[in-house]
């Protein structure tokens, strides 16, 4: 691990509870990263689990509210200009506005386990004004489990904490396929309804 990122989690883990929110505000380093650490932190005894996960849903809603209201308000050109400084490429915009037309609102909780769409998917659903109480609640909802994982595999990882990745791969991907599943399974649902109102 770099010096840069060794220095950022000494401060983020000074600030506790904090830390683990503005850690999932910036994103600087990926959300699994900062969660399993704070996994660590827990099993360390300086902050509990409860006080982490309610800290990174916070972190975690700022940083997609943020993002819907820079598609809310800013738009498309906004976003392909000054999307590079933080770390969205027009490719990715573009994934995740096609799932979003394609699946609707729905979506917006699945796609929070899926790559690439996960961070972008807020972009179009502010573009779309979707409602700012509906993405937040399907918002909070994905961010829970996604948090619940990741802090409970930092605290089984211990100071090997930064083998996460290898550690969540088996959880990670059967979550990417029932997610896909879900997705086409609302996507069908909504499919019937529209068709049972047409006859």
């Amino acid at each position: 691990m770099s010096q840069f990122i060794q220095s950022i989690f000494e401060i983020l883990s000074s600030l506790g509870y904090l830390g683990i929110a503005l850690g999932l505000m910036v994103e600087i380093i990926p959300s699994e990263i900062v969660l399993a650490y704070g996994g660590y932190l827990i099993s360390l005894g300086k902050i509990s689990f409860i006080g982490a996960l309610v800290a990174g849903l916070i972190g975690g809603l700022i940083a997609q509210w943020f993002l819907y209201w820079l598609g809310r308000y800013g738009g498309r050109p906004i976003l392909n200009k000054y999307g590079k400084y933080i770390f969205l490429r027009p490719s990715h915009i573009d994934i995740a506005q096609q799932w979003f037309n394609r699946y609707g609102t729905g979506v917006i909780f699945t796609a929070r386990f899926i790559p690439v769409v996960r961070h972008a998917i807020s972009i179009p659903a502010g573009i779309a004004k979707m409602s700012f109480s509906k993405f937040s609640l399907y918002t909070g909802l994905a961010i829970i489990p996604w948090s619940c994982l990741f802090l409970y595999l930092g605290i089984k990882l211990g100071s090997n904490w930064e083998q996460i990745n290898q550690a969540a791969k088996p959880f990670v991907t059967p979550a990417i396929i029932v997610a896909i599943v879900v997705t086409l399974g609302y996507l069908l649902i909504k499919w019937k309804k529209k068709k049972s109102k047409a006859i």
